[in-house]
């Protein structure tokens, strides 16, 4: 007796409505894709842009020291989409503000979403569209982007001369009006030091504080008073001695720093105590050390938060 086989067979009906379906896919997926041909070509992977030659604006920057404080605002016309600017709109005072830099310089970006809408942020060298964002400088995305009222903050720091963009990240938007230049040059040869002169210079700053120990911080005197941070003017290769004496009751050190925020950084063996081993009230101490190149530079409070709240005065190498 033979088997019998069975043999599984579909209608040519259904073979049609399968091939129907399968072709409908097919041309629904082209159409989308070939519709967004502009954005697939906009952003290259990273490594075909490499491949091709272009520039990689995030490698590593020699600092310069210098950090750009830019307060930025997303603001839009009335209707919502006619007009769309930063700060101001079109034809108004603070309209899109240039931002001039040099290489190595930290600009830090504080950007709100002051007037509705959706809007991101970001850096980019290119001239027009919303790719090549440089990595470090974006605020929110198009897909999650800052509501009304919602701010935050990036850093760029540019590494080689030429003109950047500010942009809002949404795609459209750049075009409605959200974009700025900032502009970078070459940043200067550093200064060097000036040999030993034998000049002596002897300083003393007073740490003081608040009755409430944190809504104001100084040095020798309050806000508003007389002697508050005084400046301190010396010569490169001069010998200067600072004594700093805590007048509060928090703790503090000392340094000079090339920034205000840079309190981990003191130059030239300047520090006084440190944050983890501060002076504590009525305690001072004193250090002796050879001024650096010219430039100004900044005394300050070591302990994390004090300089901010103005425990900073400046001192200037000339």
């Amino acid at each position: 007796m033979s088997e019998t086989e069975t043999v599984y067979r579909t209608t040519p009906a259904r073979t049609g409505k399968m091939m129907a379906i399968m072709l409908g896919i097919c041309i629904v997926g082209g159409a989308i894709f070939f519709g967004m041909w502009d954005y697939w070509i906009s952003a290259p992977p990273p490594v075909a842009a490499s491949m091709s030659g272009a520039a990689d604006h995030g490698a590593p920057a020699v600092a310069t020291g210098q950090t750009i404080t830019v307060d930025l605002n997303f603001v839009q016309s009335e209707d919502g989409f006619s007009d769309l600017a930063f700060n101001a709109l079109t034809g108004e005072p603070g309209h899109n503000p240039t931002i001039n830099a040099a290489v190595g310089d930290k600009i830090i970006f504080n950007v709100k979403n002051q007037d509705g809408g959706f809007h991101a942020f970001g850096v980019t060298a290119d001239e027009e569209g919303f790719a090549g964002i440089i990595p470090g400088s974006e605020v929110a995305s198009a897909a999650s982007p800052l509501k009304e009222g919602e701010s935050d903050s990036s850093e760029f720091v540019p590494t080689e001369p030429g003109t950047y963009y500010y942009i809002c990240t949404v795609p459209g938007h750049r075009e409605l009006g959200m974009v700025g230049e900032i502009i970078v040059v070459d940043s200067a040869a550093p200064a060097e030091a000036a040999a030993p002169t034998g000049v002596s210079h002897d300083f003393s700053v007073t740490f003081v504080e608040s009755e409430d120990g944190f809504s104001d911080l100084a040095f020798d005197a309050l806000t508003g008073e007389p002697g508050h941070n005084p400046d301190f003017v010396v010569n490169s290769g001069d010998e200067v001695t600072f004594t700093a004496i805590n007048g509060g009751k928090g703790f503090h050190a000392f340094g000079v720093v090339a920034s205000p925020d840079d309190f981990n950084n003191s130059l030239w063996g300047s520090e006084i105590a440190s944050s983890a081993a501060p002076l504590k009230a009525g305690e001072s101490g004193s250090v002796t050390f050879t001024a650096g190149a010219p430039g100004t530079y900044y005394y300050i409070c070591t302990v994390p938060g004090h300089a901010s709240l103005g425990m900073q005065g400046s001192f200037i190498v000339e």
